[in-house]
Order: C-alpha cells, then structure tokens, then sequence
C-alpha cells in the first residue's frame, strides 16, 4: 500500500489538469469508468454508469484519499496527464503497483478545457454580495463559494434559471409573489435577490407559514437583509386573502393535499406564473384500486410511486385544462433527497378550448381507472371551474 500512496503523491504534486480511473476489477459494478478534471482549486469527479453521469466534487486533500480507496478496489489503472507529463498507474489483483510517467512533447500536451478558464455564468455569481447565501453556509464572508456547498450552489442556480427562462422579458411595475409553505425561505430570499439585484425589477413577496417562531426568524432575518418589500406572515394555505393580484405562486414542498390547495388559489387568482414542487403525495395512495391494472396497485412501493407520479400528472393537466402551459421538470431539492418534479405553469389565454378537453378527457380516464378523486379535481369541480 506504501507503493500505492507515494505513487498517488508523485501524481497529485504534478497537479494534474485530468485523471482517468478505468479497467474494471467486476464487469459488474455500477461504474464504467470515473473521469477526475480538475476546476480552479478543486477536482470534479464524475462517475460514469452505462447511461449517466454523476458528480461530485472534492478538494485535492480529499482527492488523494478517494483514489487510494478506489484503486485496487473498484479500479485497476489511473491515467493521469499535467500539463508537461503523462502518468500512468497500473495495479494487479494481487497488489502489485507499477507506476510510469513520461514527459510529453510540446505539441502533445493538454490544453485546459474551456470550462476550466473561466467560470460558468450563474445567474447567482461567485463573488457577488448575497447575505443568505452567507447565512445558508454556501458563500463565505467574501462572496467565495464553500467547496463542500457547491452542489448547493448548482441547485439553487437551477431554481432562479427555472424562474428566469419563464419571467424572460416580462417587465411589470411591480411582481406580486406570494410563497405557500415558505419554511426557513432560504429560496424566497434568493428570489427576493434575483428580482431586486438581477432583474431590477420591484418586487413584492409574501411568504406564508404555520410556524410562528419560523416567521419571526424570517422577519427578523428580511430587515436584516435590508428586503423592505419581503415579509412574512402566519396562516393557512387553505382560504388565504391576498392584499394585491398576484403574478406569481411558488409553493415548495408543501406536503399532501397543501399542494392542491396552493394550486387551486394560484388558479382563482389567475396567476400568471406558477412554481411548485409537490411532496408527500399520500392522497391517492390511499384511494389507488384497479382491476384492470391491478399490477401498479399490488406492491406497496410501487403503488406509492405510481400514486405519486398520478397525482402530479393529474395536476398538470389541470392546470393546462384551466389555461396554463404546463411542464413538469425534473428537481433536485437543496436537502439531497430524491429527485422530485417541479410543476412550471405560466398562463396562456389563448389556449384552445380542444386542447383543454383533450387533457380533461385524460384526467377522467385516470380517475375512472384507479377509483380517485384528488383534491384538486375535487376544488376545481366544486367551484364550477371544470
């Protein structure tokens, strides 16, 4: 193992631009192959299966330690190139390490990628004055990214690209935000943020919670902000008075039934925009039952799933059915938990009205199908909207 680890040091001190970990020890195991890059003053590593890539990033300190449990394990040869040397690490099964470098002519020397000189153009930028990045533990002091945020920092550019790709041109006097289930607001201060610093554009944004202490600690935390247009206030989803017409509902993991709630304010509203990513979805799993594909119903895991992804495909086409353009998006929430949907409707009037009997016709279908009657539907039905 000694020969291992001062074989990875000889490596590493050469700073080297890109590694590749490959020749597999089990045809069998979940990577094919790991491609290292180095980024600035840390590595990305990314992780190929047969279809995708996953990654992660670490710091050089990190880095050494990752290839010393990898190679022998997973992997039998590192390649490695710098930016005057090419490195070649070979182990066997039996622990035998054989390492080479050689020096590589000048024209055949790497070159840094792109992504690698200059950094990619956030909507969020490194360096910028951003206090709840600050307090959420993802920018120091100084505006620099934490290493160990950094996948944070992705996610949370992703939501304001979401929000930006919809809002494009779109310039009102004011935007009018409520925020359902806002929490800890981590991302409602950052869309206060976008739209005051980004956008330029006022902005005035409610956030709506049950928890008393967790609004007083949001107040407490938009004056310290200096966010004179960002407030907080306790009560329910259910049956909220707006104080202004509201151009936009974001609604982020409010659980079960809350969702349908929040939706079906945005849609007597008619907000322009909506955001939503829904969790929870026990309703229908409650009421799921089939005879003609009793398959999707008969295992609980599967049944859950199903239901989950019924009730979310339910509400899409609600929402185009009451003149959205509606998209279901693929979202991974700051708290690393697994992939959820992010519902994005923006209102279109001039829908057609075949269209949206079309996606009405569908939604009874699903409801004859499985036996449900989903909350949403149920508002919507109630209130003579369908």
């Amino acid at each position: 193992m000694s020969d291992l680890l001062q074989s990875l040091s000889a490596i590493l001190a050469d700073e080297p631009m890109r590694l590749i970990l490959s020749k597999q020890g089990n045809k069998n195991q979940e990577y094919r192959k790991i491609v290292i890059e180095r980024i600035n003053d840390y590595y990305q590593i990314a992780k190929y299966t047969q279809k995708q890539v996953f990654h992660e990033n670490c710091s050089i300190t990190q880095l050494k330690d990752y290839l010393a449990a990898t190679m022998g394990n997973t992997f039998f040869q590192l390649n490695g190139w710098s930016a005057g040397r090419e490195h070649q690490l070979l182990m066997s099964k039996k622990g035998t390490v054989t390492y080479k470098k050689k020096i590589l002519a000048e024209a055949s020397r790497p070159i840094a990628p792109a992504a690698h000189n200059r950094k990619k153009q956030y909507l969020l930028q490194e360096g910028s004055q951003i206090p709840p990045l600050v307090d959420m533990g993802i920018f120091t002091k100084d505006g620099k990214v934490v290493h160990s945020m950094y996948d944070k920092f992705r996610q949370i550019n992703r939501f304001i690209e979401l929000i930006d790709d919809a809002v494009g041109n779109v310039d009102k006097p004011c935007w009018h935000i409520i925020d359902f289930g806002c929490g800890k607001s981590y991302l409602t201060f950052i869309l206060y943020y976008y739209f005051t610093e980004i956008k330029r554009q006022p902005v005035e944004i409610i956030g709506l919670d049950l928890k008393a202490d967790v609004i007083e600690k949001c107040n407490q935390s938009a004056r310290a902000y200096g966010y004179d247009h960002l407030r907080f206030e306790l009560g329910d989803i259910n049956g909220y008075q707006t104080p202004f017409d509201v151009d936009m509902v974001v609604t982020l993991h409010a659980c079960d039934t809350a969702t349908d709630y929040a939706l079906y304010n945005a849609i007597c509203w008619n907000a322009d925009m909506i955001f939503s990513v829904p969790c929870c979805q026990h309703e229908l799993n409650a009421q799921m039952q089939s005879d003609e594909l009793s398959l999707f119903t008969r295992y609980g895991i599967v049944k859950e799933r199903m239901a989950a992804l019924t009730t979310d495909a339910i509400r899409g086409n609600l929402l185009t059915c009451m003149g959205y353009k509606t998209q279901l998006l693929e979202f991974v929430d700051l708290s690393h938990t697994p992939k959820n949907l992010l519902i994005r409707a923006v209102r279109q009037p001039s829908m057609s009205k075949k269209k949206r009997q079309t996606q009405l016709e569908e939604v009874h279908a699903v409801l004859q199908t499985f036996h449900v009657r989903p909350t949403l539907y149920e508002l919507l039905k109630q209130s003579d909207r369908l």
